[in-house]
């Protein structure tokens, strides 16, 4: 069982994904899948802080919120 919080460090085996549209310079969220079915979302900025854990349909609604343009305006 993986709680929130978790340092990302310690996810060891994982593998962290992140947009091709991230800024070269790190600034990006990473995703990863975690062996119980869920996903671990931590800062690039800080590849050894905190991971966030989320379900998979959570992770889902999310991807779905974004590609909606239900977030646009945290960009501006």
């Amino acid at each position: 069982m993986y709680r929130n919080g978790i340092p990302a460090n310690s996810l060891e085996g994982v593998t962290w994904v992140k947009s091709r549209r991230s800024a070269h310079e790190g600034n990006c969220v990473e995703l990863a899948a975690l062996s119980n079915g869920a996903v671990a979302m931590r800062n690039s900025r800080d590849p050894q802080g905190p991971a966030l854990i989320y379900t998979r349909a959570e992770i889902a609604a999310f991807i779905s919120g974004a590609s909606d343009g239900e977030f646009t305006s945290f960009t501006a």
